[in-house]
């Protein structure tokens, strides 16, 4: 009894109320359930900080100067082959500046590299094989920063 017109009439006594027999679905016997095949090897997503014998001898440092965001695949591309990057973004507006320091600060974190500020607008990607000395209060006693959070 899908029709409501149908339902309506037998409700108000005008019509009988006639009844639908289904037949009964046929049991349908289970299928066996075949056995799990075994699973793939887990690989760890992180690498191992690399070791000092497979590190590179460094011959290279390549400084950028972007002027557009599109520049950022040069900086990402030498960063993979384990070359520190000097960025100077004195010829970006700012804007694009911010997005292509994200960008690196993404690219350095997901490397395992760091980035630093070594003046207002230039900052150095390093890999992980390297080590970086120098003062941290010098680049961060300037108040007048382009990247300064208030």
């Amino acid at each position: 009894m899908a029709n409501p017109l149908k339902k309506a009439a037998v409700y108000l006594g005008l019509a009988d109320e006639e009844f639908e027999y289904e037949e009964p679905a046929p049991v349908v016997a289970p299928v066996p359930v075949p056995p799990r095949a075994e699973r793939a090897p887990v690989v760890p997503l992180r690498k191992s900080a690399p070791s000092r014998q497979a590190v590179p001898e460094m011959n290279e440092i390549l400084t950028v100067h972007p002027r557009q965001y599109k520049d950022a695949q040069a900086i990402a591309e030498a960063f993979r082959e384990g070359i520190p990057v000097v960025i100077n973004l004195s010829q970006m507006n700012d804007g694009d500046a911010r997005r292509l320091i994200d960008f690196a600060s993404g690219l350095s974190q997901g490397l395992l590299g760091k980035i630093e500020r070594v003046t207002n607008k230039v900052f150095l990607l390093s890999p992980s094989h390297i080590a970086i000395s120098g003062d941290p209060a010098v680049a961060a006693s300037d108040e007048s920063s382009l990247f300064a959070q208030a």
